[in-house]
């Protein structure tokens, strides 16, 4: 099998290196990823301005490509002109931080994913709260032994597994939930402040705040400590609100 690896924390990432020398063991390894960090870029493409791949090389069953994109661009560009042929299975991460509820519209890590999605490639994004007790090299093995268990299952068409793993900083987690995506969203705040030049700007921060009232939400699973799998799709039409509103013809004065 050949898979591909991307995230958004950057081509050295701990995640995405620990993630590829565990799997270079069993596996053909390609790893096309941004050359430093693009966290939050979301879906974000490059537009107007060249994008350079410079090439690396890992060992036998593995090589790379660091790139001056997004998250998006690295896998367009990993399945349009670096890769020979399209990956088997396509893997975003393993993410510094988790990506629940609301996360997924903002994360790179999802994004390069269903970009990956968009392009006829299976893709799963991987996400780890924090790195307590060497969570990465815990997490990189539980992949390794996943994608070889009855228990994998590859996403159908259409459809990306959003990933989460708690902190292992109490204990291994003990389950794979399969849920819904909960609430998760920010209070925003913005730090206002003057630069050298008398220039005004603001820092985004604010906290965050997840509802843990639905049990079976990723939000509720992870804050118990288990790794949450939430299948995603990019079918955002609401067909509820869709079936009550009704198409009308525009008043001639206006045409």
């Amino acid at each position: 099998m050949h898979i591909l690896i991307s995230n958004d924390d950057g081509i050295q990432a701990r995640g995405i290196q620990t993630l590829r020398r565990l799997l270079e063991i069993d596996y053909e390894v390609s790893v096309v990823a941004p050359e430093r960090q693009q966290s939050a870029m979301g879906h974000a493409i490059t537009m107007h301005k060249p994008l350079y791949a410079r090439p690396l090389v890992y060992g036998p069953h593995s090589r790379g490509w660091r790139v001056n994109g997004t998250p998006a661009d690295c896998v367009k560009l990993a399945l349009g002109a670096l890769l020979a042929s399209p990956p088997d299975l396509m893997l975003s991460g393993i993410n510094h931080g988790s990506n629940l509820g609301q996360d997924v519209f903002y994360s790179g890590t999802v994004s390069a994913a269903m970009e990956a999605m968009f392009l006829g490639v299976p893709a799963v994004a991987l996400s780890l709260e924090d790195d307590a007790m060497d969570g990465f090299s815990w997490v990189a093995t539980f992949v390794r032994w996943w994608l070889a268990q009855p228990q994998f299952v590859p996403p159908p068409s259409g459809v990306v597994y959003n990933v989460n793993f708690p902190s292992l900083g109490r204990v291994a987690p003990q389950r794979l939930e399969v849920v819904r995506l909960g609430q998760r969203d920010y209070a925003n705040e913005f730090q206002r402040a003057v630069d050298p030049r008398g220039h005004e700007y603001y820092w985004i921060a604010g906290s965050r705040r997840d509802n843990l009232d639905r049990e079976d939400t990723d939000v509720a699973q992870h804050h118990r400590g288990a790794i949450t799998l939430t299948p995603l799709h990019a079918l955002l039409t609401d067909e509820a609100t869709l079936a009550r509103l009704s198409s009308f013809p525009l008043p001639l004065q206006l045409r």
